[in-house]
C-alpha cells in the first residue's frame, strides 16, 4: 500500500488493516522458524507498514483529542 494511501482511511480501517498486517507478519515469523520464507525482506516491509498505520491512528486520535478538549462546553 503507497504511503499516501493510509491518509484516506479512517480509524476503523486503520485498525482493521493494522490487524491484517500484524496476522500476515506472524505467519511470515512462522515461516522463517521453519525455514520455509520465501520473501524475508517481506518482514521488514511488514514492519514499517504496521508503524506507518499505527502512525497514523495514533495521530488521528490526538486529532479528535484535541478536538474535544477545545470544544465548547455547554
Amino acid at each position: 500500500m503507497a504511503k499516501t494511501a493510509y491518509n484516506d482511511l479512517t480509524a476503523q480501517e486503520l485498525t482493521a488493516k493494522s490487524q491484517e498486517l500484524r496476522q500476515e507478519l506472524f505467519n511470515l515469523r512462522l515461516q522463517k522458524a521453519t525455514a520455509r520464507l520465501e520473501k524475508p525482506h517481506r518482514i521488514a516491509e511488514l514492519r514499517k507498514e504496521i508503524a506507518r498505520c499505527e502512525t497514523r491512528l495514533s495521530n488521528l486520535r490526538r486529532a479528535s483529542a484535541q478536538v474535544k478538549a477545545t470544544a465548547p462546553k455547554a
